[in-house]
């Protein structure tokens, strides 16, 4: 920053064997940066590549252009303009604050940042409200946030105050060397039991779903690899092979959007009360296989039993080892209660 003036940034890509390389490069970009890059979806990429502002060993790049692994892409992202949004008094659930850090335990039904379909009550208002030395470097719609959560999902999340803390977090994010850990109460007791002693890791591709642009599938051939380790920490139900619902602790060694969500409901065990994958209707057995209490628990929740339970890192700026476990939220605690009445 020079003169009190936000400036323009560069951005460095690095190809790797675990990325698609059979993907045009407009699309491929799209997608690696869309949790770093404010504004950067593909006709934006379009945009900056016409611009010449993408260059690929100091040439500028073709949005049909191929990458290979090993090759490394320079993005000049034009400097955020200045924040237009109206600060609002959302209360937060604060977990930890520095001068260079803020971890915050989302509720559910709380969307991360605004969007052209919303334009109010999101996390970024309440942050403008609460904290008055936000990082500008996500850009004025993400101002610090350097990951996401889904809008039903709850906990952990970490948003940086300052550029350097920035700069470095999304390294981090992008190297995936965090700790994330999810708590998902799902249909059925998975097949990997004895719960509690043994982890299964569930790997497999994910990009956007062909058929329905709000959904990710690993049914797709451009996808990013996403790998999720799991293990099953409570079972309800009769037996334990038999069990109606089950506690899972989800690890993530990538962060790959609704990650959680489509690798459970590939393995069968969709998440409890989710209306985008795999939520059964009356038709369907593993939901007549809920005791009554527990449907009309399910029934009550605002989206998917999903909640971020721990963030781990090393501070930015100071290297002490960090971690922070975020409590269930009220209507999980409720969840929680009714499911271990049908506990063993």
């Amino acid at each position: 920053m020079a003169n009190g003036k936000r400036e323009e940034r560069l951005v460095t890509v690095h190809v790797t064997e675990d990325d698609p390389i059979d993907t045009r490069a407009d699309r491929f970009l799209a997608e690696r940066l869309s949790t770093d890059v404010e504004g950067s979806s593909r006709s934006q990429i379009q945009a900056w590549i016409d611009e010449g502002r993408i260059t690929l060993d100091g040439r500028a790049i073709k949005s049909s252009e191929k990458f290979l692994p090993g090759q490394v892409i320079q993005v000049r992202v034009p400097a955020p303009a200045p924040l237009e949004l109206i600060p609002e008094d959302i209360p937060l659930d604060i977990l930890f604050q520095d001068e260079h850090l803020l971890v915050v335990n989302k509720p559910a039904g709380l969307t991360v940042h605004p969007s052209d379909t919303q334009k109010e009550g999101t996390l970024v208002h309440a942050l403008l409200h609460h904290v008055k030395d936000l990082s500008g470097i996500g850009g004025k719609l993400r101002p610090g946030i350097v990951h996401r959560i889904d809008k039903n999902t709850s906990g952990a999340l970490l948003i940086t105050k300052t550029d350097a803390a920035h700069q470095k977090m999304s390294e981090v994010f992008s190297k995936h060397e965090i700790e994330r850990a999810y708590w998902a109460f799902c249909f059925g007791s998975p097949h990997w039991t004895p719960f509690g002693k043994k982890e299964v890791r569930i790997e497999s591709q994910i990009g956007r779903s062909p058929s329905d642009r709000k959904k990710m599938s690993s049914q797709v051939e451009d996808g990013r690899n996403a790998i999720t380790r799991a293990v099953q920490l409570e079972s309800y139900g009769d037996t334990e092979t038999k069990g109606f619902a089950s506690l899972l602790e989800c690890r993530l060694e990538t962060g790959r959007t609704h990650q959680v969500r489509v690798h459970l409901t590939d393995l069968g065990y969709s998440i409890l009360g989710d209306p985008t994958y795999g939520t059964p209707s009356s038709r369907h057995t593993k939901w007549n296989a809920l005791p009554v209490d527990v449907r009309k628990a399910v029934e009550s929740l605002p989206g998917q039993a999903l909640h971020a339970r721990v963030l781990g890192f090393e501070h930015p700026i100071t290297g002490k080892p960090l971690r922070f476990q975020a409590p269930l939220p009220e209507h999980l605690t409720k969840l929680h209660e009714v499911l271990k009445n049908h506990g063993r």
